[in-house]
C-alpha cells in the first residue's frame, strides 16, 4: 500500500455501506454563492460542508489525517466514483493522482471556497467525471491561522469580508515549513502526500507585489530545477496547455509577478521553489507542482471564479495528459536513479528568457503625501499590452557526487524519524560498523541576522571533504541513496544545499567549539609541539610573515598552533552524517 493507513482512514471505510442522506433534502450552496461572492465559511463551516457532502453522496469522502499545532487533524477530502477499500490509494489503479492543498495561508481563502464548489459539482455531475484522475484536496492546512479570524491583517486584499491569519497556532509561515517542519501540520501533510502519491499538486493563494490586469497567474515547478524530460513537458506542455484553455474561457493569465515595489515591464524571474515551499517539496519525488496566485486586488468573486475555472482546467489536462504524465514521471525517477551528479543550487540563466505580452498598468512615480519621498502609483486609466522579458531558465550550480549511502549517527535519531516519515528506506546499524566514507568539514557559512521562521538560517554553506575509514556505532543509520527519495536525501543531507538541515540549523552544536584552553597552560604546550613538528613551525612562521593581523594577534597565533594539535577536538566543524561512495 501507499502508506500505512491510520485508524481514523480504516473506519472511514467501513462506513462505506452505510445508507446515505438523501441530496435532494440538503442545500449545498455555499457562503461565497449565497453571498454573492463577498465571504468565506469559517473552520468549522467547511468542515461541515464536507461532511454533509460525504453524506449525501458516495463519491465524496472525508478523512481525518494526522493533527495539527492546534490539536486538530487535517481533513482529506476525495473524489472517487470507483470507491473500495482497494482502489483509494492502493498503487495498482492505473489513475493519475490530483491533490489540491488550500488555506496554507488562510487569509488567501480563494481556494477554499472554489474547492468546496469543485468537490460539490463533482459530485453531483455537473462537472464531468475524469476517467484517468482521482481527486484528493486538502480542507484547510492551516486550521489554527484560520480560527484566528479577521478582517484586517490582509492589508494588501481586496475581501472577503472576514478571513484567517497567515500565521498558525505557533505563528509559523506554513509555507516554509515543508522541510525543516517545525510544526505537527508538515508532519501531517507528509503523511498524506506519501499516502496519496500525487502525479499533480496544486497550492492556491493569493499574491502581493505588482499591480496589472489579470486576476490569475501561475507559478509552476521551476522547470530546470524539476529537471530532464518532467521539466520540459511542464515548460512546454503542460503549462502552455493550461494557459490556452484558461484563455478560451475568457480568463487570461500570466506567470507569477516575482516583483517588489517597482514595475514588471522591466521584466521579472520565475520563482524559485525551493523545498521549503510546497511545490518545492513536492517536486523532490517529481510531482508536477503548480501554485496558484490570484491578483489581491481584484474583487474576492472573481478570484474564487477563477481559480474554480483553473482547478477544472488543471484536471481536464491531467485526464488528457493521463498517459504523458505517467510516462514523464517515471522517465524523472530512473534519470535520477541513473546520475552520477546532482545540482545543489541554481541561479537565472540570463542567456535564454521568455517574451511575455504582458498586460499591466503604467506606473509612476509621484511625491508621497506621507514621507514627501517618490512613491510608486499604478495608473488604472492607463492600461498597457507590453513585451516583458521573463526570466525562466536556470542553470544549475554547484553539482555534488551522488554517494552510494549516507550514514548517520545513531544520536541523530531526530533525523532518522524525519526521513521515516518521507518514505525514506533505511536499515539501523546492528553492530559498530567501518565504512570509507567521504567525511565533510564546515568550510564557510553565513547567518542570518534577523529570525527568519523561527531559526538564523546559515546560507552560502561551503565544505571541505576528506576520505577517511570511520566507524559509526551500534544503532547509526545507513542510508541507501538508490530509492525514490533520493532528490530529498540530496536536498536535506548535503550541508550546501539551499534547504538542508544543516543550513536550517539542525547541527549547530558542531559549529560550537567544546574544549578550549587556557593561553598560560597552552604558551608552553604549544611551543613543544612546535618543536616536536619542524613543518607546522615552519608554516605558522611562513604565516606571520605573511599576515600583519595574524602576526600582531598573540591569541589567534595560539588558537592557530591549538587547532593543528592533537587537542583540538575532532568534533568541532566536522558533520556527523558521512557520505559511502563505493
Amino acid at each position: 500500500m501507499r502508506y500505512l493507513i491510520t485508524i481514523t482512514i480504516l473506519l472511514g471505510f467501513l462506513s462505506c455501506g452505510e445508507t446515505k442522506d438523501n441530496p435532494e433534502n440538503k442545500d449545498f450552496t455555499t457562503l461565497f454563492e449565497k453571498s454573492d461572492g463577498t465571504e468565506t465559511p469559517t473552520y468549522e463551516e467547511v468542515i461541515s460542508f464536507y461532511k454533509e457532502l460525504d453524506n449525501a453522496y458516495t463519491s465524496i469522502k472525508t478523512y481525518e489525517v494526522g493533527t495539527t499545532d492546534i490539536g486538530e487533524p487535517l481533513t482529506l477530502i476525495t473524489f472517487n466514483p470507483n470507491r473500495s477499500f482497494e482502489s483509494e490509494f492502493e498503487d495498482h489503479q492505473d489513475q493519475r493522482r490530483l491533490l489540491i492543498n488550500n488555506g496554507i495561508h488562510p487569509g488567501e481563502s480563494d481556494g477554499i471556497d472554489a474547492t468546496m464548489m469543485l468537490m460539490r459539482d463533482l459530485a453531483q455531475g455537473t462537472i464531468e467525471t475524469p476517467e484517468n484522475v482521482w481527486i484528493g484536496a486538502i480542507a484547510i492546512y492551516n486550521i489554527g491561522g484560520a480560527l484566528n479570524r479577521n478582517s484586517t491583517s490582509r492589508t494588501n486584499q481586496n475581501g472577503p469580508k472576514a478571513y484567517g491569519f497567515r500565521g498558525n497556532a505557533k505563528n509559523y509561515d506554513l509555507n516554509r515549513d515543508f522541510i525543516k517542519r517545525d510544526t505537527k501540520n508538515a508532519a501531517a501533510f507528509a503523511k498524506i502526500y506519501h499516502m496519496i502519491q500525487p502525479d499533480v499538486f496544486i497550492d492556491n493563494h493569493v499574491s502581493n507585489g505588482a499591480d496589472y490586469q489579470y486576476t490569475l497567474t501561475h507559478l509552476f515547478t521551476q522547470h530546470n530545477k524539476l529537471g530532464g524530460n518532467l521539466g520540459d513537458y511542464v515548460h512546454s506542455t503542460f503549462q502552455p496547455m493550461l494557459e490556452k484553455d484558461l484563455n478560451a474561457k475568457d480568463w487570461k493569465i500570466t506567470p507569477y509577478v516575482n516583483v517588489f515595489n517597482t514595475v514588471p515591464e522591466k521584466g521579472f524571474s520565475q520563482f524559485m521553489d525551493h523545498p521549503r515551499y510546497s511545490t518545492g517539496f513536492t517536486t523532490l519525488w517529481n510531482t508536477i507542482g503548480l501554485m496558484v496566485e490570484t491578483h489581491m486586488l481584484k474583487p474576492y468573486k472573481p478570484r474564487v471564479e477563477g481559480t474554480y475555472e483553473l482547478l477544472k482546467s488543471a484536471i481536464e489536462i491531467t485526464n488528457k495528459e493521463s498517459e504523458a504524465i505517467k510516462e514523464a514521471r517515471e522517465e524523472a525517477f530512473n534519470a535520477f536513479a541513473k546520475a552520477e551528479t546532482y545540482p545543489l543550487q541554481f541561479s537565472i540563466d540570463s542567456t535564454k528568457t521568455t517574451t511575455l505580452n504582458f498586460e499591466g498598468y503604467e506606473g509612476e512615480m509621484i511625491p508621497s503625501l506621507i514621507t514627501g519621498q517618490n512613491r510608486l502609483k499604478y495608473n488604472k486609466q492607463k492600461p498597457f499590452t507590453k513585451e516583458v522579458t521573463y526570466y525562466d531558465y536556470f542553470k544549475p550550480m554547484n553539482e555534488v557526487s551522488i554517494p552510494k549511502a549516507y550514514v548517520i549517527p545513531g544520536g541523530y535519531r531526530d533525523i532518522a524519524l524525519i526521513l521515516k516519515s518521507n518514505n525514506i528506506d533505511f536499515k539501523q546499524l546492528k553492530k559498530d560498523s567501518t565504512f570509507t566514507a567521504e567525511v565533510y568539514h564546515i568550510d564557510t557559512y553565513e547567518t542570518r541576522k534577523q529570525a527568519y521562521e523561527g531559526h538564523y538560517l546559515h546560507y552560502n554553506t561551503s565544505v571541505k571533504s576528506t576520505t577517511q575509514e570511520v566507524t559509526i556505532a551500534t544503532g547509526g543509520y545507513y542510508i541507501p541513496t538508490d530509492q525514490k527519495g533520493i532528490r530529498y536525501l540530496l536536498e536535506t543531507l548535503e550541508p550546501a544545499a539551499t534547504d538542508s538541515f544543516f543550513n536550517w540549523n539542525y547541527f549547530d552544536t558542531i559549529l560550537q567549539q567544546k574544549e578550549h584552553f587556557s593561553p598560560y597552560v597552552w604558551e608552553d604546550k604549544a611551543a613543544a609541539f612546535l618543536k616536536q613538528n619542524p613543518k607546522i613551525q615552519i608554516e605558522f612562521n611562513l604565516k606571520k610573515s605573511l599576515d600583519k593581523d595574524f602576526a600582531s594577534n598573540w591569541y589567534a597565533q595560539l588558537d592557530w598552533i591549538h587547532k593543528k594539535s592533537p587537542s583540538y577536538e575532532k568534533a568541532h566543524l566536522r558533520y556527523p552524517i558521512v557520505r559511502v561512495l563505493n
